[in-house]
């Protein structure tokens, strides 16, 4: 059984108040796989142009990442997108989107994938996202999935209806209140819920992330850190490290995923440390391991009621 992937594999061109990137590669399916594969093998599926160098596709093969499901269109451009953030990190400006070739994107789930027993979905339109759980000849044990605001503003019934397919929903907090129309992030999970997904997880940036099951409620800390150059992937890098950990272990229970949330985040923290997936090419699992210690030190601690 194994873990299958989709999500874009691109070209970001990144400007931040302490840095400015030239063209490198990016996407969420980029971000997910990089993360991923310290803990498991990964099955792609995503498109690419000719342009999109074919070292990076060797890369991620040396790292155990199954490619089969990349479509390659020679004669076409890879999806291109350019940004500037702002000096607090969490708002940014799109300067340029070029979707190229993921402005058809149709998945196509090759036979080797059939033993999908974990699909993950990276950020792309909704209706992309379903093709490739109805591709599927049998469920799996656990499907997440990604999205934006960006799919509630133009695709809001496609995205209901993916969204009554998934086990898992990732948001934003705005994204969060934008889809449930309520502010209150508990309230909002609950209307989400009710949707489709068993399980809610809020991101909210350097504040960590909430889990929502039931009623049940995991907070789960953010690291500080002293500089964040990119923050770009932290999210597919938080999506990768969260279904990678359950992937691995093959425990979908709240507890797990409250350690899966932890592992995520652990990940996401290298992942703005650099531009682009450069950090997470260098990881080392003694590094990964300690990353992780450092967040279970951030919210243990010992307390004595007289």
């Amino acid at each position: 059984m194994s873990l299958v992937v989709v999500g874009s594999m691109a070209f970001d061109a990144i400007e931040t108040p302490f840095g400015k990137s030239d063209k490198i590669i990016g996407g969420a399916g980029t971000f997910i796989a990089w993360c991923a594969s310290n803990f498991t093998g990964v099955k792609q599926i995503s498109v690419v142009g000719g342009d999109f160098p074919q070292s990076e596709l060797d890369a991620l093969s040396a790292r155990g990442v199954a490619l089969e499901g990349v479509q390659i269109k020679k004669d076409e451009k890879t999806f291109f997108w350019s940004g500037r953030y702002h000096m607090d990190m969490n708002t940014r400006d799109t300067l340029v989107t070029e979707l190229n070739v993921l402005g058809d994107f149709k998945p196509v789930v090759p036979d080797s994938y059939q033993d999908c027993e974990f699909l993950m979905l990276g950020n792309l339109a909704p209706a992309v996202q379903s093709s490739v759980i109805k591709q599927l000849k049998n469920k799996p044990k656990l499907i997440v999935m990604d999205t934006m605001n960006f799919w509630m503003d133009i695709a809001l019934d496609d995205l209901k209806h993916t969204l009554s397919l998934v086990d898992v929903l990732m948001v934003n907090d705005s994204e969060a209140r934008q889809l449930s129309g309520d502010y209150s992030l508990v309230r909002a999970a609950q209307k989400i819920s009710a949707m489709g997904p068993k399980f809610v997880i809020i991101k909210k940036g350097e504040h960590g992330a909430l889990l929502f099951h039931e009623n049940q409620i995991f907070s789960a800390p953010a690291l500080p850190l002293e500089d964040v150059f990119d923050p770009t992937g932290a999210g597919d890098t938080f999506a990768g490290g969260f279904i990678a950990h359950l992937a691995k272990t093959k425990d979908i229970s709240f507890n797990n995923m409250k350690t899966a949330i932890i592992v995520g985040s652990a990940l996401a923290s290298f992942a703005v440390e650099k531009f682009g997936t450069e950090r997470l090419r260098s990881l080392t699992k003694e590094e990964i391991s300690g990353r992780i210690n450092e967040f279970v030190q951030l919210s243990t601690f010992d307390i004595s009621l007289v």
